[in-house]
């Protein structure tokens, strides 16, 4: 089953750290433009607009 981590930018460090950790170094990542937790409906929007030719790569390659 194709699986990713969705995350902003400023977390891609953190985000690989913590693949190693945990042995999970498969994961794929989809890296978003940061922030997102105060973003408007609209704006979350673009955010997931950005994410989902990352989503519909990782799914065509599984």
């Amino acid at each position: 089953m194709a699986t990713a981590a969705i995350i902003t930018a400023a977390f891609i460090r953190e985000a690989e750290v913590q693949c190693s950790a945990l042995g999970a170094n498969s994961l794929k990542t989809v890296v978003i433009t940061h922030p997102l937790s105060t973003l408007t409906e609209a704006e979350i929007q673009t955010r997931a607009e950005e994410a989902a030719p990352q989503i519909l790569a990782i799914l065509a390659h599984t």
